[in-house]
């Protein structure tokens, strides 16, 4: 019954050799979606999240897909993707996230979700946490062998030379990793008990705002995340994401060494942001659609700084998750941090992963 905690991954470097492992590894493509354990009991389902947060009603068509494809009676752990032209659309997935039931059921039709299922937890009344995964994937394969689209079977490998093949290509469809899974190992809710591989580059970017820590205070302001940009080929600054990871004694210096460059809000690059944002752009201070209440008031500064930071890939514009400040980099003018500086991946199609 929901909830359930997921297992998680711990991160790694290099894709890890099954030599190690007792029984070897099962290697996987990592998903760049929502995390989702789905519960099938008839024509009740239930898509709980990552954080256990309900998920069901942001995608009624993975609702229904999963009434026609799954065992009338099970527990699948997968991903909720958007493909869209033959990649992942993470953009288009946090979309879908929205208050109004209308934009929701609209939004199922014009970009609908599949799931991307890697894991049986539980069929009929038998649950399998404490199956070997040796075991659990061969069960998943034989309860869905007969689904279909928008319902898919991740593909797996124990080969090391697929999976680094894998980590190589699949990127150019949206996927961002490997996943390597102990395959003696039972299912664990909550433990970090696989390894993920992402990949990891650099980019030079312009400091142009930031953000102030939860914990923050007036007497004791405390920095929570440098706001980036980079310029786009029209010469404007475009917001590219965030990076945050700082010991405490760090965000405490970083406002105080950033006071001298800040502006009021009227003389900033994003000060039209607020008519943007009605176009759809995504603005740094625009309400979270996953915590309502959080506050992503932001410090304008003036766009003088460049910095150096690790990132995995981009979506769209966008940096994807969180970046990592290596170092400032006085040597670089902020006119050259432009998108062309950043690699792109080989373009590979998603169809031809999602069999």
């Amino acid at each position: 019954m929901p909830p359930l905690s997921p297992m998680l991954a711990k991160v790694a470097k290099t894709v890890p050799s099954p030599e190690a492992f007792e029984g070897g590894l099962l290697y996987e493509p990592k998903w760049d979606g929502f995390r989702c354990i789905v519960f099938r009991d008839g024509d009740e389902v239930e898509l709980g999240s990552r954080n256990e947060r309900p998920l069901t009603r942001y995608f009624p068509e993975v609702v229904e897909a999963a009434k026609a494809s799954l065992p009338d009676r099970c527990v699948i752990d997968g991903e909720i993707v958007v493909p869209i032209d033959g990649r992942l659309q993470f953009e288009r997935l946090l979309e879908r996230i929205h208050p109004a039931d209308s934009r929701v059921r609209k939004l199922a039709v014009e970009t609908p979700a599949s799931l991307v299922a890697f894991d049986l937890l539980a069929i009929d009344d038998e649950a399998l946490l404490g199956t070997p995964l040796g075991e659990r994937r061969p069960r998943l394969e034989q309860a869905l062998a007969g689904a279909t689209d928008p319902i898919h079977v991740t593909p797996a490998s124990d080969q090391l030379s697929t999976a680094e093949e894998w980590f190589a290509v699949f990127e150019g469809a949206g996927l961002d990793g490997i996943v390597a899974k102990p395959c003696a190992s039972t299912y664990q809710p909550g433990a970090r008990a696989m390894i993920k591989v992402k990949h990891v580059r650099t980019a030079d970017v312009v400091l142009a705002g930031f953000r102030l820590h939860k914990k923050s205070t007036e007497q004791h302001p405390l920095l929570g995340s440098l706001l980036l940009g980079l310029y786009d080929d029209n010469g404007r600054l475009q917001h590219v994401g965030v990076s945050a990871a700082f010991p405490a004694d760090r965000r405490a210096e970083l406002v105080r060494e950033l006071q001298p460059l800040v502006v009021e809000p009227a003389d900033h690059p994003w000060a039209e942001w607020a008519i943007a944002e009605a176009g759809g752009d995504r603005m740094p201070g625009a309400q979270s659609r996953w915590n309502a209440g959080k506050n992503l008031s932001w410090v304008p500064l003036d766009p003088a700084l460049v910095a150096e930071v690790g990132y995995d890939h981009m979506e769209g514009t966008r940096f994807r998750h969180t970046t990592q400040f290596k170092r400032w980099r006085p040597d670089r003018t902020p006119e050259s941090c432009t998108y062309a500086q950043l690699e792109e991946p080989v373009n590979y199609d998603l169809d031809d992963i999602l069999v």
